[in-house]
């Protein structure tokens, strides 16, 4: 490690900041332009380009012969977006989540997230698994821009009324800030990334194991930009479909293509197979409750998901190191940590439903609804 290492982090940091803002400001405006919401654009727009950090270190890990490292770039992303980057963005603000990420959107990133896992068991991701990826990838990105379109038709909101903060932005200098956005962030993540690893591999540590941590949190880091500042400006549609829209990006553009690319497919990892990747399916189920009943993500539920990632990290760097605490700690996971999270889900859930069906039966009543 020396100071050049540092520099760079830092340096990567500055440029995620300004490139966050400016990718947002242009997003937005095209959002209001062409008749598309928010949500959408940050499901399909943005989500591609905070992508686009995790897809630039995966291609190159793939190409230098370093499959742990492409693999756990991924993984390790889809579970730092769920827990870090939306439960920091939860605490800033709670979050509320759109009938069409609940109905659609988030289905499809645990469906997507269920077809890694599956396609991963055999210890490669294939030709044939690539495609699939893709495909899973360019149906929901077709699906979101046709269920945009039609819910800003049907609700009679002319395309210049949709909500955009901020002065109005001529449609050439958005696209001139979603494009400087973009490169703004791609450049910070790689900056950011290199310094990061050159510190992490310093001290030793296998690659799967910065790629799961150093570099997961370092290609996250747009992500986390992109949403905080969309929540700023008033833009929290943006900041959940950012997040969910980039792990479906993340599975089937960042794997996918070059998996496709590279004809002899991608190698998984052992450990990704029976550690990694269910931890990152259950993250995604984790999201599946909060969503699916109070339509909102809370505070609270935000710190409980920042506890599980540092918990998570805590767990891969002990077994990295092989550290003596390693053992005990795994045991407490498997025996207290994850059974009281289960209990929490489903205690929620339960609560959340009982509420909804409490509010549906007075409504059915014709007693009217105290306000919310």
């Amino acid at each position: 490690m020396d100071i050049l290492d540092i520099v760079m982090v830092v340096a990567g940091l500055v440029l995620l900041v300004g490139g966050g803002e400016a990718l947002v400001r242009g997003a937005s405006t095209f959002a209001s332009r062409v008749g598309i919401s928010p949500l959408v654009i940050g499901l399909v727009v943005v989500s591609a380009a905070t992508s686009a950090p995790e897809f630039a270190v995966t291609l190159g890990a793939v190409m230098e012969g370093e499959p742990g490292l492409a693999i756990g770039n991924v993984v390790g992303s889809n579970i730092a977006n769920i827990l870090l980057i939306l439960g920091i963005s939860a605490t800033i603000s709670p979050l509320i989540i759109k009938r069409q990420l609940v109905r659609f959107d988030i289905p499809v990133m645990l469906g997507l997230s269920v077809l890694l896992v599956v396609v991963s068991l055999d210890g490669r991701i294939s030709l044939i698994d690539g495609v699939l990826l893709l495909v899973g990838l360019v149906f929901h990105a077709v699906m979101s821009i046709v269920m945009g379109r039609r819910e800003v038709v049907e609700a009679g909101t002319p395309p210049d009324t949709l909500p955009n903060s901020g002065a109005p932005v001529p449609l050439w200098l958005a696209g001139i800030l979603l494009l400087s956005g973009i490169g703004l962030l791609v450049g910070g993540a790689q900056l950011l990334v290199t310094g990061a690893v050159n510190i992490a591999t310093g001290l030793g540590i296998s690659s799967l194991v910065v790629g799961l941590t150093v570099v997961a949190v370092g290609t996250s880091l747009p992500e986390l930009a992109t949403s905080i500042i969309a929540i700023r400006r008033g833009e929290r549609d943006m900041a959940v479909g950012n997040i969910v829209g980039s792990n479906i990006f993340n599975i089937g553009m960042v794997l996918g293509l070059p998996a496709v690319l590279f004809r002899e497919g991608i190698p998984v990892p052992a450990a990704a197979i029976a550690i990694d990747l269910p931890l990152m399916l259950a993250a995604a189920v984790a999201l599946v409750p909060i969503a699916f009943t109070g339509f909102i993500v809370a505070r609270w539920e935000g710190a409980f998901f920042i506890l599980l990632y540092v918990a998570y990290t805590l767990y891969v760097v002990l077994a990295a190191t092989e550290h003596a605490a390693a053992e005990g700690f795994t045991t407490v996971m498997l025996w207290f940590v994850l059974p009281l999270v289960a209990i929490t889900l489903i205690a929620v859930t339960a609560f959340e439903v009982g509420i909804y069906r409490g509010r549906a039966l007075t409504k059915k009543d014709g007693v009217p609804r105290a306000k919310e």
